[in-house]
This record gives C-alpha cells, structure tokens and sequence, in this order.
C-alpha cells in the first residue's frame, strides 16, 4: 500500500513538472514569437499605417457617433434625472418610464444639436463669405494705405525708421504679391479639385449624418454596453486590476468630459461675448475675428493668442485706432476668460498647475499638432493623476507621508526607513545653542 502510494505521488511530481517544464516552453515561445512579429511590424510600418487609416476610414461614422454621443450624454443624462422622477410620481402605472424619458432625452439632445448647428451656419456663413471676400479685395489698397500713412509722417530720417519704413515695404510688397500668385494659384487647385472636394464634403456630410444614428443607439443603451465592459474586464484581469482599471476609467471620463465639454461652452461664450463686443465698436470683419477668437480659445494657454494676432494685423490694416481699440478689447476679455468664466466653467478639471499645462501644450502639439493642443492638456491630467497614484503607493508601502506638504527642506527619512520632520525653529535654536556651546570652549 506504501510503495502504491509511492509510485502515485512519483507520478503527480513528474506530471506537474512536465507542466512546468511545458508552461515555461509555452511562455518561451510565446515571447519569440511576439519579438519576430515586433520586427516584422517594424519592417512593414507603412503599410501597418495605411492599414490603419483603412480601418479608421471606414469606421468614422462610429467615431462620429461615439464622440456625438459623448457631447450630448450630459444632456440626456440631465432630462433623464428630471423626467423619470416626474412620470414616476405623475404615472406610477405608466410601464417603460425609463425607455420614454431616455428617448425623450435623446430626441432633446438631437434636436438641440441640429437647432445649434443650423443657426452657426446661418449666422456665419454669409459673414464670413462677405468678410474673406472684401478682405482678398481691400488688404491690397489698405497695405498701401498704411505705407503712405507712415511715409507721409514728419519722422526724422533716423537709422531706425529708414529700417522700419524698408521692413513694411517689403511686408506689404510681399503679401500683395502672395495675394496676387500663390493665394489665386491656390484658388484655381481648389476650383480645379472641386469636384473632388464637394465629394469629399458630400462624404463627411454623410459620415455625420450616420454618426448621429449611431450615438442615438449608444445613448439609448450605454448602460448596457457599460455592463457588458464591466463584465469584460473582470472576466480578463485579477480583481484588483480590474477595479484599478474600472476607477481610472472613471477619473478618465471625469476629466475629459469636465474638460472638453467645459472649453466648448467657454469658447463659444468667448465668441459670442466678442461679436457682441466688436459689432458695439463698429470694427471691420466682425463675425470673422469672432469665428476665429472663439475656435482658437478651445486651445488653451496659447488659443487666445493664436486667434488675436492675425486678426490684429487684419484691423491695423483697415484701422490702425480699431487695431489698438481690438488688442485692448481682446487683452480685457482674456483676462475675463481667465479669471473669471474660465475657473467658474472649467473649476479644476484637470488638477494641474499651470507649468505642466504648458508642458503638455508644447509636447503634444509638438507631436500631434492641433488636435495634440486640445487633447493633451486632459491627457497629461490622466497620465499625472496615475503617477500621483504609484507614488503614493509606494509611499505607503514604506510607511511614509503622501502629502508634498510633508518633504520640505527640513524633513527627512533616516536609514532606518522613519520620516523626521523637523521644525525649522527647534532647527535654529539648536544650531545656535551648538554655536554658544564652541564660543564658550
């Protein structure tokens, strides 16, 4: 019975080792496998990207959609808060309350989406047709203009204005010539590909028309997809993984959909209040240097400034008292911005202090451009907010303070692993105790 018992247990050990020895195999061969196909995604990356854009192409009426759905998902959420309570109280005997609120939401949202949408383009594309038409026109005869201004000045011919007076004549001769071929040679590329154009609009028209189909389908079922997501994650990865990754899912969202969504209200607040403000001051292309204030405020720190400076140079042309008039319009309205529609939009969304705002400004648009400047800032906020999380970990691991408040100049660890923090007073009068205590010897 002994040696039976024996020979069993042999044949477990050498069973389990076989699967030891097999899973380490199986581990090895996977990892070989997955450097040659590394090296040859390397070799191929042109073709991987061109597959890539394929992919994406093709799936722009669900990128559409989803990124619909994502804007107008406070909308649905806040009739729903408000229309389910009321038909509950109102129609207790009412059945499918939640699927009649949810799609008087999502028809709300839609609506509100084409109203805002259908009144922009009403609005500003008969001002800015007239405003880029009488600025090809007029910029011309108003370099001109501002050239015999300056000429016509009683200047003593100093170094300086000879300078001055050259570098506006060469500016002004250049942009006239710039007007003259290269903006008209582009013109007749966009004519001669315009066929080509009204097709590639005709395309996105339509890619939107089908995103908004496809966000009413994920607005009306997100719960659903977000169970069936919840339930993915748990089925793949250890609990504790799959909570830390369900909680910066939602730190995630919270900071993005606070981001994002504040700057758009932000930016068209800004926009509108600079109609407003330029219409009152009788300035030329008003819903032009409306339209570009307000679309370059959504990028921040640098927005405001990307969209004044062009449209400065456009009114000091037409009106050198209007340009001034406009830098200090603008400065004032930037500084409202700033100060006080900004925090009281956006609060602190992002958790970030204002050097790693630029930070993640001039990183990501160095790398991804435009859409780099807008997205990073709440990208960064994540990444950040990851970091801040390992570190305290780690903190707590080895019993120390997580608070930044804690490691000031006079607070330490000691070899043993103890934080000492340290009074700066108890510090100094030790010090000079220790320095009475030398004199005196």
């Amino acid at each position: 019975m002994t040696e039976k018992r024996q020979t069993e247990s042999g044949e477990k050990r050498e069973k389990i080792g076989i699967r030891e020895r097999l899973g380490r195999g199986m581990a090895v061969f996977l990892v070989v496998a997955a450097c040659i196909l590394f090296y040859f995604a390397l070799l191929r990356v042109a073709q991987l990207s061109d597959a890539v854009r394929a992919v994406f192409s093709a799936a722009k009426p669900i990128v559409y959609g989803l990124a619909i759905a994502y804007l107008l998902n406070p909308v649905v959420k806040s009739v729903d808060e408000r229309l389910f309570p009321f038909l509950e109280k109102k129609c207790p005997r009412l059945k499918k309350k939640q699927q009649i609120s949810r799609g008087v939401g999502i028809f709300l949202s839609v609506l509100l989406l084409l109203v805002v949408i259908v009144a922009l383009l009403n609005m500003m594309i008969p001002e800015l047709y007239s405003s880029i038409r009488d600025m090809i026109l007029t910029v011309p005869t108003q370099m001109n203009a501002f050239l015999q201004r300056i000429s016509s000045m009683d200047m003593q011919s100093t170094p300086l204005e000879q300078l001055l007076t050259n570098l506006m004549e060469e500016a002004a001769e250049f942009i006239q010539n710039w007007m003259r071929t290269d903006l008209m040679a582009r013109v007749n590329d966009v004519m001669s590909g315009l066929t080509e154009g009204v097709i590639n609009i005709l395309t996105e028209f339509l890619n939107f028309i089908i995103g908004i189909i496809v966000s009413v389908y994920v607005l009306y079922s997100k719960e659903k997809f977000c169970r069936q997501s919840r339930k993915l994650i748990y089925a793949v990865f250890r609990p504790s993984t799959a909570n830390m990754i369900l909680h910066l899912t939602i730190k995630s969202n919270e900071i993005f959909g606070g981001f994002i969504i504040g700057k758009i209200i932000d930016s068209a607040i800004i926009g509108v209040l600079c109609f407003i403000g330029l219409s009152i001051l009788d300035m030329p292309y008003t819903m032009l240097v409306s339209v570009i204030v307000g679309v370059t405020n959504v990028i921040p720190f640098f927005g405001p400034y990307i969209g004044a400076i062009p449209s400065a140079v456009l009114i000091l042309l037409t009106d050198p008292r209007m340009g001034i008039y406009f830098i200090i319009f603008i400065l004032a309205l930037q500084q409202f911005d700033g100060n006080v529609l900004g925090p009281k939009i956006l609060g602190d969304s992002t958790g970030l202090s204002a050097f790693w705002v630029l930070f993640s400004i001039l990183i990501a648009g160095g790398l991804f451009g435009v859409p780099g400047m807008i997205l990073g800032v709440p990208a960064f906020a994540v990444i950040y907010y990851i970091a801040g999380m390992l570190v305290d970990h780690m903190l707590r691991k080895k019993k120390l303070p997580t608070a930044a408040s804690y490691y000031d100049e006079y607070s330490y660890v000691s070899d043993d692993g103890k934080f000492i923090h340290a009074d700066k007073n108890i510090l100094k009068e030790k010090g000079e105790k220790k320095d009475a205590d030398s004199s005196t010897e």
